[in-house]
């Protein structure tokens, strides 16, 4: 619960995050794991509670508002990217957070999606990717790999599987990052320093469906594997892996894995935060079997956001011709008859 300061100021803990409802996700989730790290970081983000908005369309992670004790939208299904700009242009006070899945987020919310980062509206965009429907009960989603055996390919899916991160750099997102559900100190990083971005700062996150798809990413996150295929990144720092016995170089425009050993560290590629989309893009793009999965923030860069400029320009306008009149904004300047 919160306590006062001796300044008398509020901390807030985990428990302020909390609500009674009961979490109504299968047991083993990767969700569960996301959801005790949000709540975990909010209290350390100088946030007041009241100043938190959760919004989400729909999916299994898209209950998340219900166990946020803090404002919030559930909303409907590949929609929260339009309610949550809505709701950062006329309260640009509010730190808000939008929840979806690969299906809800790269599916019918394509398209609201990609025009959410180009705008730059100021929040933070979490995207759980399973590489499945889950809600629906195990379809291939739009991040299913080809081939893939689903209720509703069961064939195999023929679709080449939208990547995430390359959706994000394509519509030329300032913050783009990625983290899992099970590397919990990095997704807590993530997090802060996603909210700590002006701007849009999106999210993937590997997330497992134990149910549907189990075991889609323990490459990443087991303990038997994960040291060979995770590329964990730190703007200044090498791209090493591998416990540093292995790193990445570029030919060119393309990624080749050495051995540490045999090129020396200083040949290794210096990670660079705000470097060029082409470099952005190759990072991306890594995955196994061929290259480790590059792991935080690939992309931050500096721009106005989208809620800040249209806040001054309305200010702007404000100035120099008064407060607007809802009566004469309702007749207008050139009322017209129909006959």
């Amino acid at each position: 619960m919160s306590v006062q300061t001796e300044s008398g100021a509020v901390k807030l803990t985990r428990k302020d995050f909390k609500t009674d409802q009961d979490v109504r996700w299968c047991p083993g989730c990767g969700d569960y794991a996301i959801l005790a790290q949000v709540q975990k970081v909010f209290p350390t983000l100088g946030v007041p509670r009241e100043n938190f908005a959760v919004i989400s369309g729909i999916g299994c992670s898209s209950r998340f508002p219900y166990y946020m004790n803090t404002y919030g939208f559930h909303t409907i299904h590949g929609r929260a990217p339009a309610f949550a700009t809505g709701l950062k242009s006329t309260r640009p006070e509010l730190s808000v957070w939008v929840i979806s899945g690969d299906g809800d987020g790269l599916s019918i919310g394509g398209n609201h999606l990609i025009h959410m980062l180009r705008r730059n509206v100021d929040l933070t965009f979490l995207l759980f990717n399973n590489q499945i429907y889950g809600l629906t009960k195990g379809q291939y989603s739009p991040t299913s790999e080809v081939g893939k055996r689903t209720k509703s390919s069961p064939l195999g899916s023929i679709d080449e599987p939208f990547r995430p991160l390359s959706v994000a750099l394509g519509a030329e997102a300032t913050f783009v990052a990625r983290t899992a559900d099970r590397e919990q100190k990095h997704l807590a990083a993530t997090l802060k320093a996603a909210h700590e971005h002006k701007g849009t700062s999106f999210v993937e996150i590997f997330q497992n469906c134990n149910i549907f798809n189990d075991g889609a990413f323990f490459h990443v996150t087991e303990k038997a594997t994960k040291r060979a295929n995770q590329l964990i990144l730190t703007h200044g720092e090498p791209l090493t892996f591998n416990g540093g016995e292995q790193g990445i170089v570029f030919e060119g425009f393309e990624p080749k894995i050495v051995d540490v050993a045999d090129v020396g560290l200083d040949a290794i590629h210096v990670h660079d935060e705000g470097g060029s989309l082409a470099y952005h893009l190759a990072l991306a793009r890594l995955r196994a079997p061929e290259f480790p999965s590059a792991l935080g923030v690939l992309r931050r860069v500096e721009r106005p956001s989208y809620d800040e400029m249209l806040n001054a320009q309305v200010e702007a306008d404000r100035e120099k011709r008064g407060r607007g009149e809802l009566k004469r904004l309702i007749e207008g300047p050139e009322p017209w008859m129909v006959s």
